[in-house]
């Protein structure tokens, strides 16, 4: 699976992937349930880098004592928002607000496709922020998600 980044706005983020065949109902939801199962942990703030302790922990976490008080003085990061994901031909896409989540949640979405590639969908092509030269995003597009007078 090839892996883009384009134009990135954590607000108004648009995540495209490029299938080598149209995509069966079966391997839809498969995606589908990916980008679900990640904007629910986003959205409840696990993707959070400031509270990081097992990570930075490093290798042996036996009897490691996690810091609540650390944990509760840590800002929100929560996810603000996901559209439902839309597919034409090869294509599929999937709007985003990434609210103030951190780049950890990119990393997440980018193994579990990868995995998820390898396994059961052929993804071709994961591009992350920008637009799509083969599926324009029109103004009605856009104006569902994001109120133009912040953009």
């Amino acid at each position: 699976m090839e892996i883009q980044f384009r134009e990135f706005n954590p607000f108004d983020l648009w995540i495209w992937l490029e299938f080598d065949t149209v995509p069966s109902p079966m391997e839809r939801q498969y995606v589908e349930e990916v980008f679900n199962s990640w904007f629910y942990l986003g959205r409840l703030g696990g993707f959070n880098a400031e509270n990081l302790q097992v990570q930075d922990m490093g290798v042996d976490i036996s009897y490691m004592e996690y810091d609540a008080e650390v944990a509760s003085k840590a800002l929100m990061a929560p996810m603000h928002n996901m559209a439902d994901m839309q597919y034409q031909g090869t294509w599929g896409r999937c709007w985003i607000d990434l609210g103030t989540s951190d780049a950890i949640a990119l990393d997440v979405l980018i193994n579990a496709l990868s995995q998820l590639s390898t396994e059961y969908v052929q993804i071709k092509t994961l591009i992350i922020g920008g637009e799509n030269k083969n599926w324009p995003i029109d103004k009605e597009s856009r104006s569902l998600f994001v109120d133009e007078q912040f953009n």
